[in-house]
């Protein structure tokens, strides 16, 4: 398992500081490979309370040593809707003549108080007109648009405002004459606003559309299934039964064979402590109709056993997938750090598909 990903040695290859806006997190970028160059598009964030993030864009000639393109911003929360919120996780595709890049928004940051242990304690910001109640801040993923890779604007909402729903993920061409998209809706909000409810296992929902505007009733892909995507071994506590789930990762890669998705799956490991292990699965999609599953793992194709990727400033025991290209045959994978700082890996993309073949 170690041997199927090779890791950067100059990883972390993208680390916080420079400008206000990134002084203490880069992460979980998306990643576009096109005219030579990789184009990158980080997720950042000047300080944790509140927890504000902003989406900076770099380039690279060789997919390692990026530079900024800009010493500001290239898509904000204002941008989104509301300067006082935060834009997060960016994955980027082009389609025909355009670029667009799916994005998940909360109206309001957060604070947030790193333990160290697992997932950080927060708390609700005060701002204008916000109340502090948490179902008037879910997210919700967006989609804007650019012709030059640079200049963003909102495109649409692709999911409901009253929906917690993220690890939305465009496929990267039409089929059959539509757009396609990956969800994984965590929470939704009663119609009076009184309450929440969270699903048990969150899974990887896919839909359609004509316009990007307006989609299909989403359909269950894959649902959690193995230890490490955070199903419990049978006697587990109720307690030791929350937590675990699954998601997209990075938009997927047309292969010969079928879409290859990656995917991320979390194992609640200490309740207590919110004490959490992210790890990388894969799967097969059809071609021509990618509701149908060809292919999964069953064990994970990666998972947190660096230092940078085991300790960091957020959260301990993390990658986060967000960004692939394909070049010459190789596969490049970029990914969170501990939600602190952003790596590299790589495989051939041929023997990646051979082992999600064979399970």
């Amino acid at each position: 398992m170690a041997s199927l990903f090779n890791r950067c040695p100059e990883n972390p290859i993208v680390v916080p500081g420079r400008y206000p806006w990134r002084m203490s997190n880069t992460f979980n970028p998306g990643v576009l490979y096109e005219d030579g160059k990789f184009y990158m598009y980080e997720r950042t964030a000047g300080g944790l309370r509140p927890f504000h993030c902003f989406i900076g864009m770099l380039e690279s000639e060789d997919g390692i040593h990026f530079r900024h393109v800009s010493d500001e911003p290239v898509f904000t929360p204002e941008m989104a809707g509301s300067r006082f919120g935060s834009v997060q996780d960016p994955r980027v595709v082009k389609i025909e003549d355009s670029y667009y890049m799916t994005y998940a928004f909360r109206p309001y940051a957060w604070n947030s108080y790193p333990t160290g242990l697992g997932v950080p304690e927060s708390s609700e910001a005060e701002f204008p007109g916000f109340t502090g109640a948490s179902m008037e801040n879910q997210t919700r993923s967006g989609i804007a648009i650019s012709k030059d890779r640079v200049n963003w604007a909102h495109l649409a909402w692709a999911t409901p405002r009253e929906i917690d729903d993220r690890d939305v993920i465009l496929f990267p061409e039409k089929i059959n004459g539509r757009y396609w998209l990956l969800r994984r809706p965590l929470q939704f909000v009663s119609p009076d606003h009184s309450q929440i409810e969270t699903l048990d296992a969150p899974g990887i929902w896919i839909t359609a559309s004509d316009d990007l505007k307006s989609w299909d009733e989403p359909q269950l892909l894959i649902k959690p299934e193995q230890w490490w995507e955070g199903v419990p071994p049978e006697g587990t506590s109720e307690e030791g039964r929350t937590g675990g789930r699954i998601g997209g990762s990075t938009p997927p890669i047309k292969t010969e064979l079928g879409w290859l998705v990656i995917y991320h799956g979390v194992e609640p490991v200490y309740p207590p402590t919110k004490r959490v292990i992210y790890r990388l699965g894969a799967m097969l999609l059809d071609l021509e109709d990618p509701r149908k599953v060809l292919a999964r793992t069953r064990d994970f194709i990666m998972e947190p056993n660096t230092y940078y990727e085991r300790f960091g400033l957020y959260i301990p025991d993390v990658i986060f997938a967000t960004g692939n290209v394909v070049v010459d045959g190789i596969f490049y994978l970029y990914y969170g750090v501990c939600d602190t700082a952003i790596a590299m890996a790589t495989v051939p993309l041929a023997v990646l598909v051979e082992y999600v073949l064979n399970g």
